[in-house]
């Protein structure tokens, strides 16, 4: 099937297919004139490359989970690492909602006199929420995200 037929049939732009294929992520069979031409399988395969990308996977991890024959290859303790990676995200993420609902509830003259907001301040300061890097917790490369559970306030942990 031709590249915008796979683009049609998928909902993957042809620029994201072309950027896929160069990435390793897609393997093209042949060309029909100018237009790339991919086996059947390729709508599984970006299946499988939306699945890992909504779980949080990076596109050269993804590369990975494939082996050169171009059939799955999933490393099952990966997956139990993202998984994990993924409690500690919503662990993170939940602490903060109810901080911000006790927030926006609170009784206190001003947020700053608020002792729970004042927490989520010094979570928000340490880099716990977002990380070192700026970037959301599960978006840190992996030594990021075993630094981040090394430097994770004790305020954080009582949030929970």
């Amino acid at each position: 099937m031709d590249i915008s037929e796979v683009a049609r049939r998928s909902g993957v732009p042809a620029s994201t297919l072309r950027f896929y294929e160069e990435k390793g992520l897609l393997v093209s069979v042949g060309r029909r004139g100018l237009r790339r031409l991919f086996a059947a399988d390729v709508l599984d395969r970006l299946a499988l490359i939306a699945l890992g990308r909504a779980a949080g996977f990076s596109l050269d991890e993804i590369v990975r989970m494939f082996a050169p024959d171009g059939q799955p290859a999933i490393d099952r303790h990966l997956l139990m690492h993202k998984a994990e990676e993924l409690d500690r995200t919503i662990r993170k993420l939940s602490a903060m909602r109810d901080g911000l609902r006790h927030a926006a509830a609170c009784s206190a003259p001003s947020h700053m006199e608020c002792p729970t907001f004042r927490r989520l301040l010094g979570i928000a300061a340490s880099g716990a929420i977002t990380g070192q890097d700026g970037k959301a917790p599960g978006k840190r490369r992996q030594v990021g995200a075993a630094q981040a559970r090394r430097s994770r306030p004790a305020a954080a942990e009582q949030e929970r």
